[in-house]
Formats: structure tokens, C-alpha cells, sequence
């Protein structure tokens, strides 16, 4: 038994000397790894991502505010005009002030659809909050929801706003 000791004194230490080195390495590597940058996206799907889709709306020229009335005068208002209400968004034909009530994700068709001379300030509208006939919360909650889908559709669409008083 004294050989077989003797063998286990000498093979021990380069067991524990090589586990221990075995961890070492491992616990760097795993450091490593998690300090390391995240994979980089192609340069395509960056710019792809970067540029806007085309709309339509592109041949509309960009707001010019020095042609809009003053706030006292928007019953004169010329482009687009929106009403935000509980059960859509009020689009007004401004031939016959009637309005046509639509879903929000219409308004971006009912918008490519006008001719180029309904846009006499640029590509910006106007936007209204109509007074509901039930102020309850829901009411209010519906009015908030159609406002935000309206105002998020905008901003996609590259278009302005402007409230009305």
C-alpha cells in the first residue's frame, strides 16, 4: 500500500492543480462572454428601418405655418380637418361641413385620397376633440384611445397637426 500512496501523493496535486485551472478558465470565459457586444444588425436592415415607407403623402409639400389663419379665423381652415370622437375620428368635408365618421386606421387612405389642392398649408390638419354626449368614463377612455391612434397615425404618416382652440 505504501507504492499506491505514494502514486496517489504525486497524481493528487496535478488533479487538483489541473480542476482548479479547468475553473479558472471556464469562470474567465463565461465573463467574457457576458461582457462581450451584442451581435451588430446588417447595415440593410439599419437603413431599412431608418427610412420611412412611402405614404402617398410625400407629394404633399411640408407645413407652412405663415399660411395658416390666425387662431381667431380657423373657421377658414383649408386643409384636412379631424375630429377626435368616442366612436372614431370625424373626417369634415369642408365643401359642405359634413362629417364622415371613420375608423382610425382609415385615415391614412382618406388622407393619399385628397387631391394635392386640399393641402393649401403643406401637409398638416387640423385636429378637434368633439364634447361627448355622455361624459362617462368609458366615454373618456374611447376619446383617449381614438386620440392616440390618430395622433401615432399622424406622426407615421409624416403629417402635422395643429389643435383647434
Amino acid at each position: 500500500m505504501a507504492g499506491g500512496e505514494n502514486g496517489l501523493r504525486k497524481i493528487l496535486p496535478c488533479f487538483v492543480r489541473n480542476s482548479l485551472l479547468a475553473i479558472i478558465v471556464c469562470t474567465l470565459m463565461v465573463a467574457l462572454a457576458a461582457c462581450s457586444k451584442p451581435p451588430q444588425t446588417p447595415a440593410a436592415e439599419t437603413e431599412a428601418a431608418a427610412t420611412p415607407q412611402p405614404t402617398g403623402l410625400e407629394r404633399i409639400p411640408a407645413p407652412d405655418p405663415t399660411k395658416y389663419p390666425p387662431f381667431s379665423k380657423m373657421n377658414d381652415w383649408k386643409n384636412p380637418y379631424l375630429v377626435v370622437r368616442e366612436d372614431g375620428i370625424g373626417f369634415v368635408d369642408l365643401s359642405n361641413r359634413e362629417i364622415h365618421i371613420l375608423k382610425p386606421e382609415e385615415i391614412p387612405a382618406e388622407l393619399v385620397a385628397l387631391p394635392s389642392g386640399a393641402w393649401p398649408y403643406g401637409r398638416v390638419v387640423l385636429v378637434a376633440q368633439a364634447i361627448p354626449k355622455d361624459p362617462s368614463d368609458q366615454t373618456k377612455v374611447e376619446l383617449r384611445k381614438n386620440r392616440a391612434l390618430l395622433l401615432g397615425t399622424l406622426k407615421e404618416l409624416d403629417v402635422q397637426y395643429r389643435e383647434a382652440p
